[in-house]
């Protein structure tokens, strides 16, 4: 990747992303994880231990070259995306839930991914010192991630009305932010692009299709509403691909692009996997709620 893009537009992009997530952010937003304390405790197993698990389960089984395993090990540690509070919202989801999720996941994730990153690079490339997310580097995705943040619930608590008129402008750089990415990580190895997809392709889908199940599914068996499990799945399934982007691409953290492939691949499938995964999850309710005897349904009757 061009080293202009590389060193000033990813950290630019990706701070612009955390501190539109930091302003749309409260106190009270942490608070309401307390609400729903099983719900949470069950996401957030998943998220740290149970989808890198069924990650490093298809990497195994696929064997792809070593970079695109440590990709797909970093996707399957980073947190929720914001994206994930859109799709919960437009198909019945606990939105409030996703925000306090994606913020509980994004704090954990500062000490999680780097560990997973580490293994999976000591792993699969070997610990030769050229590559890592290690002591200075673990400081730069702190500060990376939290700082703009922080001063995105800053300005929330401070400026609550411009921080409401910036929420919607940021969304949309922030999508346009992503696509820029990927395409950008696609052009850059745009000659072995077939061979990625073959590689990643079955794999990616997989995953995501797992990643959303997982987060419905565990939720709902052990007795949570549907609005609170249509949430999880989003919040599991709809990764933060920009932040596992720029850790891939930056020159100051793991600076390999085949690292990005996965991600990139991920990032795209995602958008259409959740939408679908919604109108399944909808059509289901809607079926269900249409049954004789099954009129007035509870939020708590059954989805996907």
């Amino acid at each position: 990747m061009d080293p202009v893009l590389a060193t000033i537009a990813l950290p630019a992009v990706l701070a612009v992303i955390m501190l539109g997530l930091g302003m749309s952010l409260t106190a009270a937003d942490f608070a309401r994880l307390l609400s729903h304390p099983r719900v949470v405790l069950l996401c957030l197993g998943c998220q740290i231990v149970v989808l890198p698990l069924a990650c490093l389960g298809l990497v195994l089984l696929f064997d792809p070259a070593p970079p695109l395993a440590v990709g797909m090990l970093l996707l399957a540690a980073s947190p929720g995306g914001t994206m994930a509070s859109l799709y919960s919202h437009l198909f019945g989801g606990n939105v409030a839930l996703n925000v306090a999720l994606t913020a509980a996941n994004s704090l954990i994730a500062v000490v999680t991914l780097p560990i997973i990153t580490n293994l999976a690079l000591a792993h699969f490339l070997g610990d030769d010192g050229t590559l890592g997310l290690q002591g200075d580097k673990v400081v730069q995705v702190f500060a990376v991630v939290l700082v703009p943040v922080a001063v995105g619930m800053l300005i929330r608590a401070r400026r609550a009305g411009f921080a409401a008129r910036m929420e919607r402008p940021v969304k949309a750089a922030s999508v346009l932010a992503l696509a820029a990415l990927i395409t950008g990580a696609i052009a850059q190895e745009w000659a072995r692009i077939g061979d990625y997809i073959v590689a990643v392709g079955a794999m990616v889908l997989i995953f995501n299709v797992l990643s959303l199940a997982t987060g419905y599914w565990v939720p709902r068996w052990a007795g949570a509403g549907r609005p609170e499990a249509i949430a999880s799945s989003m919040e599991i399934g709809v990764h933060n691909s920009t932040l596992a982007l720029a850790i891939a691409l930056s020159p100051a953290l793991l600076d390999n692009t085949e690292v990005a492939v996965p991600v990139a691949v991920y990032g795209i499938v995602m958008l259409f996997t959740a939408a679908a995964n919604g109108f399944i999850l909808d059509r289901r309710h809607t079926r269900r709620r249409d049954r004789p005897g099954k009129e007035g349904a509870s939020s708590h009757d059954s989805g996907m």
